[in-house]
């Protein structure tokens, strides 16, 4: 089959896995179309002829879609509906050698930190100076806004180091700058995502500075609201608490994955933390800022595990009452320190243990949103479905939480914070009506 000329590729970048990917795969548009080169993410109109996978390598169910997504691709271009498939992102980095080995039919494997070399099968240079120009794949009312690379936690379970490299800061210019960019482009809400935020700054500025940069973010106009996704509870830095209730445009919301209760399983996962020692910490969170919400993951399934151990992490998120959790079974991971001990747990005994575990969390949920029945909240109005609108409240990040159902025959504008007085609760969502 002739490949086409230049001017006409068109190019489509599919996402799989985190936020952070979809952050790499953004960054990659907008250096493609400020090289001239056509980029669409997930297009639906079928009309590109060369795609580029950004790949998820972090648990085995990511690892069998990101396969399954390349094998799909691959089949395409075999049928000549495709002229070139690019794999880059993490599992690339993890597996390259395997990859090229296995599915030798894709063009070229690219690492997660190598951009410009994905710009060279384009012919195109990478422009550093274009900091914050990238073509959205969400919604132009939300961004994701990534403030650093890598980690430097050695969690037993965690191949993320493996895949992302060590902890590198983004300088707070630099983020500030791009704030100010997605503003521009209609961005009301910015979540802050690292592979760990509390890390923030000691490489560069030899010092814990989320707390800083916090501030300089809460100045940038036109900001309403900044959420923090994915800090470590482990020497957590509690200032980032007074920014938050000092800052009207920081939302009272912090996702904080604690990953297990039992003290034998912290140790065993290298958590650095104590049950007692994250008692005292949500503790002080709650104290210091009335009213926020805290989200948490967890994991089931550790090698080890015992029925006490289950035991342990209901009776804790009886104890605390998180207003949202998510769950993630144990993936063995090849690498990774824990891969050492003995994975027994079978499937189907890890997935009924997080069913177990989230039925207690469903109930607390359930309680939680009943309370806000007759409330009045600020809500972002995300999306129009089936003749009704939902939003967001300031306490519910994207996809992962609560959403607002809303009823009305008012024609709303996606992306207007809208007041919602909310007249019934479900387990995970909550329904309203709109008030002056």
């Amino acid at each position: 089959m002739k490949t086409r000329t230049r001017k006409q590729d068109k190019v489509n970048i599919i996402t799989l896995g985190c936020s952070k990917n979809m952050v790499d795969s953004e960054v990659l548009s907008g250096q493609l179309l400020a090289n001239e080169i056509d980029v669409v993410h997930e297009n639906q109109k079928k009309d590109h002829n060369i795609v580029i996978v950004n790949t998820c390598g972090f648990i085995d169910k990511a690892k069998e879609e990101s396969i399954n997504t390349i094998l799909d691709q691959v089949e395409l271009k075999r049928k000549g509906k495709l002229d070139k498939v690019y794999v880059t992102g993490c599992l690339s980095e993890r597996y390259k050698n395997n990859l090229e080995t296995e599915i030798p039919e894709v063009d070229a494997y690219f690492g997660t930190m190598e951009l410009p070399l994905i710009l060279k099968q384009f012919e195109a240079d990478y422009k550093a100076e274009l900091i914050g120009e990238r073509l959205l794949a969400t919604p132009k009312h939300y961004a994701y806004l990534k403030i650093s690379e890598g980690c430097n936690r050695t969690c037993s379970f965690c191949a993320i180091p493996l895949m992302r490299g060590k902890h590198v800061s983004r300088t707070m210019e630099d983020l500030v700058k791009e704030a100010g960019k997605l503003v521009s482009m209609g961005v009301k809400e910015v979540m802050l995502i690292a592979q760990e935020l509390t890390y923030y700054g000691l490489d560069i500025y030899k010092k814990r500075s989320l707390n800083d940069l916090l501030h300089r973010l809460a100045d940038v106009k036109g900001l309403e609201w900044i959420r923090l996704h994915y800090a470590y509870p482990s020497k957590f830095p509690l200032e980032i608490l007074d920014a938050m209730r000092q800052r009207d445009n920081i939302c009272n919301y912090l996702d904080m994955p604690l990953q297990h209760a039992s003290d034998n399983m912290l140790k065993a996962m290298r958590r650095q933390i104590t049950k007692s020692e994250m008692d005292e910490l949500i503790h002080a969170i709650r104290e210091t800022v009335p009213g926020i919400h805290l989200r948490t993951t967890l994991i089931t399934g550790f090698p080890g595990e015992t029925r006490d151990d289950v035991e342990t992490v209901k009776s804790f998120l009886q104890q605390h009452r998180f207003d949202r959790v998510g769950i993630f079974t144990y993936s063995h991971e090849e690498n990774t320190s824990a891969y050492d001990l003995e994975d027994t747990i079978p499937a189907e005994e890890k997935e009924a243990r997080a069913q177990e575990i989230m039925e207690v969390q469903q109930e607390i949920s359930f309680e939680k949103n009943q309370e806000k029945i007759g409330q009045t909240f600020k809500t972002l109005i995300d999306k129009k479905e089936s003749g009704r609108y939902l939003g967001r409240t300031e306490f519910d990040s994207v996809e992962v939480d609560n959403e607002v159902i809303i009823q009305t025959n008012k024609k709303l504008t996606i992306g207007e914070f809208v007041n919602v007085k909310i007249t019934k609760a479900y387990d995970y969502d909550l329904e309203g009506e709109i008030v002056p």
